[in-house]
């Protein structure tokens, strides 16, 4: 019996966290050694996917280290074809960044990191006319926090819609009461770290998918539950007649940097209803339980490519992979 006979409109398949393929390990094992944060595209011309990810180790090792493009023709094999340090951009960390290949046939990367004048985090733009061309010099800023009114705006994800381009971020709003020194806020250069204002997304829609308008809030975390601190949605699905997201949500600052992922649907890309008001959808069954930052493709129409954030049973986070028929 299909899905359609039993009147289940815009359910997305799952999977198993624990069967996943790890595509990439990261540098060490341990609590803050993490490689993930991954930005996946499928180019059906070329046959070939495009991933970009970040690598990390512990703060008091120094934090961000570098982040990368890698190409595959399988989606589990990737080699870089570029490579950016955080020296590049003389930032103490860079984090989620979002690829796009547009309409016009031109490579963006959508890079969040942290600015290195004002210690909040900020979404650059890198194009060229290929992903392995990418020049941090000649990088444009789409947002800063000053630009939206918040106190830090990063991890972006980046559809086109209707010739439309659409794109999800995390962003930290300003709290109505801050106890002690304003540039106290920014003193570790990470707003979302020190439980004085939380994490929401928020929504830009621009016609070239340089210039962006920031329309506002979508997503923001309830006033209490496992994911009261944060609900940062990572990626959207096309799930007629509706969109599904899956975004990473905490309970505290104590959670952060080791969120579950939650399921959100809409039907406009602006409207987000929480399905997962109890608990998370998808966990790791190791340590904190942490998985985090999903992509999610559509290949060849009949695949599900979920790329996700894994903590392992020593701390660390790697790269995995689940594959789900449609």
């Amino acid at each position: 019996m299909s899905r359609v006979s039993k009147r289940w409109f815009g359910v997305v398949p799952l999977f198993d966290p624990a069967e996943g393929i790890t595509v990439l390990e990261p540098l060490n094992s341990g609590v803050g050694w993490w490689v993930g944060a991954p930005s996946v595209i499928f180019d059906d011309d070329s046959q070939k996917f495009y991933l970009y990810y970040r690598r990390r180790k512990p703060r008091e090792l120094g934090r961000g280290t570098y982040c990368a493009i890698a190409e595959s023709s399988d989606g589990i094999s990737f080699n870089n074809i570029w490579e950016m340090e955080k020296e590049d951009l003389d930032t103490p960390s860079i984090e989620k960044s979002a690829l796009c290949l547009t309409l016009d046939g031109r490579a963006h990367l959508y890079i969040s990191y942290v600015d290195p004048e004002t210690s909040k985090w900020r979404i650059d733009l890198l194009r060229a006319d290929s992903f392995d061309r990418l020049n941090p010099d000649s990088r444009s800023k789409v947002f800063t926090a000053e630009d939206i009114d918040a106190e830090g705006v990063k991890d972006p994800y980046v559809l086109i819609l209707g010739h439309l381009y659409y794109m999800i971020s995390s962003y930290a709003p300003s709290p109505l009461q801050v106890k002690g020194d304003r540039e106290e806020m920014h003193a570790t250069a990470d707003i979302y770290n020190t439980g004085i204002t939380k994490s929401h997304t928020g929504l830009a829609v621009s016609h070239d998918g340089i210039n962006f308008r920031w329309e506002g809030d979508v997503l923001s975390p309830p006033d209490q539950g496992w994911d009261a601190y944060a609900t940062r949605i990572s990626c959207v699905l096309p799930t007629p007649p509706i969109f599904t997201a899956f975004y990473d949500g905490s309970r505290s600052v104590s959670e952060n940097y080791e969120e579950r992922t939650g399921l959100a649907t809409t039907s406009d890309l602006r409207c987000f209803n929480r399905i997962t008001d109890a608990e998370p959808i998808l966990i790791s069954p190791h340590g904190s339980g942490s998985l985090r930052y999903i992509d999610a493709i559509i290949v060849n129409d009949d695949q599900i490519y979920y790329y996700y954030e894994y903590v392992r049973a020593d701390g660390s986070h790697e790269l995995r992979l689940s594959i789900v028929e449609l």
